[in-house]
């Protein structure tokens, strides 16, 4: 029988608007400027290149916070299955477990793309991350107040507490692989606003993640998740061109019409037109920051045309599993 590494291999596969600063310029020039700049980035060789995991290109979390009732998300593209179980977590200050919610939006993304990353750089499933994680919040610009940064403790510690389950159909067979991503994480930060961001020394992954992380991690350029860091439909969108479009035979088209889309990226839309009328943008600002996408978008649907990878050359990974 054939394993989930082997399936994963062969299978096809509104967001929340950022809270920018305060400046004299109006929202829309600053992310316009932000795109473009990011754009003439993406040209060249990344600062740092991020890694999300093939499953997550192809399926994705929650857009926002799906309320704390909510205790486990489901979603499939093709034979690709995702599932996120929201976890517990010790706390200290009541000396018992307490029930954290779901990780959304884009920085639970943007944190994973990180940490995969420094795992695969590293080499190995427990990695040092206090300075580069610091470093990274700080390049991606996510550290703009004490709102943002509560946020992004919060999320962090969603993501920490959670289990992820990766499955597909295969020939009759259902394969799972169960995912604690995060195995050890001092979830709890200082509640001082003035303090700095305290993150933990080291993470450890989960033994099963990493091993998978490590056959099916998909490149991202950096610049580009910076600049698409205000939605987590954006991202979704990027990470699953990046996995799809070099997958297509040259010279063969892949059409996906406008139902997947919204399947995929839209099932919270009840109407198609309310759906068509924010992914047109987002598909414009993606394909600002993936200039060598070859995707059209019609009253149809999308068409998909073989491409390079967004990080050229970055494909293969060369990882030493222990």
């Amino acid at each position: 029988m054939k394993g989930i590494d082997d399936v994963l291999a062969g299978i096809e596969v509104k967001a929340p608007k950022p809270q920018p600063k305060r400046t004299g310029r109006s929202t829309s020039e600053e992310r316009a400027k932000r795109l473009l700049d990011a754009a003439e980035a993406t040209q060249n060789v990344p600062t740092s290149v991020l890694y999300q995991h093939s499953i997550l290109c192809q399926t994705g979390l929650p857009y926002r916070n799906p309320g704390n009732d909510v205790r486990i998300w489901k979603r499939t593209n093709g034979q690709a299955k995702l599932q996120v179980i929201a976890g517990q977590a010790y706390h200290p200050g009541v000396n018992d477990f307490v029930e954290l919610g779901l990780p959304y939006g884009p920085k639970p993304r943007l944190i994973l793309a990180h940490l995969n990353a420094e795992a695969l750089r590293q080499q190995s499933a427990e990695i040092e991350v206090e300075d580069s994680l610091t470093a990274f919040v700080k390049r991606l610009k996510l550290d703009s107040g004490g709102r943002t940064i509560n946020t992004i403790k919060d999320q962090l510690a969603r993501l920490a507490a959670c289990s992820m389950r990766f499955g597909a159909a295969w020939e009759g067979h259902a394969i799972t692989l169960n995912a604690q991503i995060v195995t050890a994480f001092d979830l709890w930060f200082p509640k001082e606003e003035g303090q700095r961001v305290l993150w933990p020394s080291t993470v450890r992954l989960s033994t099963e993640y990493f091993d998978s992380l490590a056959k099916h991690a998909v490149p991202l350029h950096d610049r580009a998740l910076m600049a698409l860091s205000g939605s987590a439909m954006a991202l979704d969108v990027y990470a699953w061109l990046a996995q799809r479009l070099h997958r297509i035979e040259r010279g063969q088209r892949v059409f996906v019409p406008w139902s997947a889309l919204k399947e995929q990226f839209g099932w919270h839309y009840d109407r198609m037109d309310h759906f068509k009328e924010v992914f047109r943008p987002v598909i414009r600002d993606v394909h600002s920051q993936y200039r060598a996408a070859g995707i059209e978008l019609d009253g149809q649907g999308m068409n998909l045309r073989h491409s390079p990878p967004p990080v050229k050359g970055r494909i293969g990974i060369v990882v030493k599993v222990p």
